[in-house]
C-alpha cells in the first residue's frame, strides 16, 4: 500500500470515529435534556411524582446552596422527597397549568459519563433561577447528582 492510501485510510478513519463520538454525544445529551425535564421540571416541580424523582436523580444528590449570610448549606434528594410528598398530602401538587414550572436547557457538556447541564427555571414567563446540574452516566442511565442554583 503506498503512502497516499494509507494517509486516506487514516484519515477516513478519523472522520468515522468522529462522527461515531458525535452521535454518540448528540444522544446522550438528549438523553440528559429527558432526565431533567422529566424527573425535575415534571417529577420534582409540577407533579410531585416519586418514581419520576427516582429515575432521574441518584440517592447521593445535593443540592448545594448559600445562605443571605454567605454560609453553604445541602439539602439531599431524601429531604427534598419528604417535603416534595407533604406537598401531594397538602393539595399543593400537581400544580396548576398557570404556575408549572419551564426549563428551559441552554447548555449541555458531557465528557465520557460525566456532565453538566445549565438550565433556565421559570415560574410562568418569569425567569428565577439559573440551575446548574452534574450528571453520571450509570448503568447506561444519566442520573443527576449535584445541583447548585443563583436566584434571579
Amino acid at each position: 500500500m503506498n503512502r497516499k492510501n494509507l494517509t486516506v485510510i487514516l484519515l477516513m478513519s478519523i472522520f468515522l470515529t468522529g462522527q461515531a463520538f458525535c452521535q454518540d454525544n448528540k444522544k446522550d445529551v438528549e438523553l440528559i435534556k429527558k432526565t431533567i425535564l422529566n424527573a425535575y421540571q415534571d417529577g420534582l416541580q409540577n407533579e410531585g411524582d416519586l418514581k419520576k424523582i427516582d429515575e432521574g436523580f441518584h440517592p447521593v444528590f445535593r443540592m448545594i446552596a448559600v445562605n443571605k449570610e454567605g454560609e453553604i448549606w445541602e439539602y439531599p434528594i431524601s429531604e427534598w422527597k419528604k417535603a416534595t410528598e407533604l406537598k401531594v398530602q397538602e393539595g399543593k401538587l400537581p400544580k396548576p397549568e398557570n404556575s408549572r414550572v419551564n426549563i428551559k436547557i441552554p447548555m449541555v457538556d458531557v465528557t465520557g459519563i460525566a456532565a453538566v447541564a445549565k438550565l433556565e427555571f421559570y415560574v410562568g414567563e418569569k425567569l428565577t433561577f439559573i440551575d446548574y446540574m452534574s450528571l453520571y452516566k450509570l448503568d447506561g442511565k444519566w442520573k443527576i447528582v449535584a445541583k447548585i442554583y443563583n436566584a434571579m
